[in-house]
């Protein structure tokens, strides 16, 4: 049996139609989509599927979304002889994969995780609303500068996605500040996202305190398998540590790149990507490119999976 890490991917990853090949051929991938309808008690499938893309890249459909079509995809793979010749080791997502993450480990329920994710989305739009921001993206722009550049423009660091990846946060004008200071330190990418508000900053503290209010009721079991979280790159333990974390990490950076880097170190050589696009292939190839990272998002992709 081979030891395996299964990934999870965020927001930004969904596309129109995704997940209908699973739904259409896997009947445990189309109990999934079928149960996440039941459980929002909306037509989430539909927007899945024919959009509108307004309406699917809304934060309120977006998250449940990319999470159901994930845990579709992996449910078709869970009914296959190929997931009998692996063991799941370690679990881990990007901001909102944590949750892919920690459902895929049995940590939280598919209903009880598509419920905070519905919670977690209107919380985190309040807050936008309630305190506007931005985000950038920097591309090839060193680690230890664009930190520092943060602090004194006032603005925080959202995301470590890879080494030459990092997303900054924060109210709109400390973000402009920053952006400019990086691109006159040299750097000739600094990307403004189309976002709703600064994600992943001290903007959403209102969000988190309201979202760990909903996470004190919810069960968490711990398991054999082990969530490595993105708020300290490290496999959490006890119940209590998770709620924390995932209250937490609304408002904190997602530490991609150690996440990464601590699965590696375990010995793990493989990794399987769950759900809509490639993103996280793209940015472990510049983590660790001794890394064999797998995608599932298509019967096909299961069929052709060799580990």
């Amino acid at each position: 049996m081979k030891n395996i890490a299964l990934i999870f991917p965020g927001q930004g990853a969904q596309k129109v139609g995704m997940g209908k090949e699973l739904y259409d051929q896997s009947p445990e991938a189309k109990a999934v989509f079928e149960k996440a309808n039941e459980v929002l008690g909306t037509d989430l499938t539909q927007v899945i599927f024919e959009g509108p893309e307004e309406k699917l890249m809304s934060s309120v459909f977006c998250q449940p979304a990319i999470f159901t079509m994930s845990m579709a995809a992996l449910a078709a793979f869970r009914a296959t002889d190929k997931f009998k010749g692996v063991t799941v080791k370690y679990t881990a997502g990007l901001s909102l994969g944590e949750y892919g993450a920690l459902c895929a480990a049995g940590v939280i329920s598919f209903e009880d995780s598509l419920k905070l994710l519905q919670q977690r989305s209107m919380f985190m739009d309040e807050a936008a609303k309630a305190n506007p921001g931005k985000m950038a993206a920097v591309v090839g722009f060193d680690k230890d500068k664009l930190v520092s550049i943060c602090a004194e423009a006032g603005c925080e660091v959202a995301n470590f996605n890879a080494p030459d990846q990092i997303v900054i946060t924060g109210r709109a004008e400390a973000v402009l500040k920053a952006s400019q200071m990086i691109t006159d330190g040299g750097c000739k990418k600094v990307i403004p996202l189309d976002v709703a508000g600064g994600f992943h900053s001290s903007l959403m503290r209102s969000a988190a305190d309201k979202f760990a209010g909903v996470l004190s009721g919810v069960p968490i079991k711990c398991t054999d398998v082990h969530v490595v979280t993105n708020v300290n790159a490290m496999p959490q333990m006890s119940s209590d540590d998770i709620r924390i974390n995932l209250a937490k990490q609304i408002y904190s950076s997602v530490q991609w790149v150690d996440s990464v880097k601590f699965i590696a170190a375990q010995g793990i050589t493989d990794l399987v990507e769950i759900g809509p696009g490639r993103v996280l292939k793209g940015l472990i190839r510049k983590i660790d490119p001794a890394l064999n990272v797998h995608n599932i998002q298509t019967p096909e992709d299961i069929s052709g999976l060799s580990i």
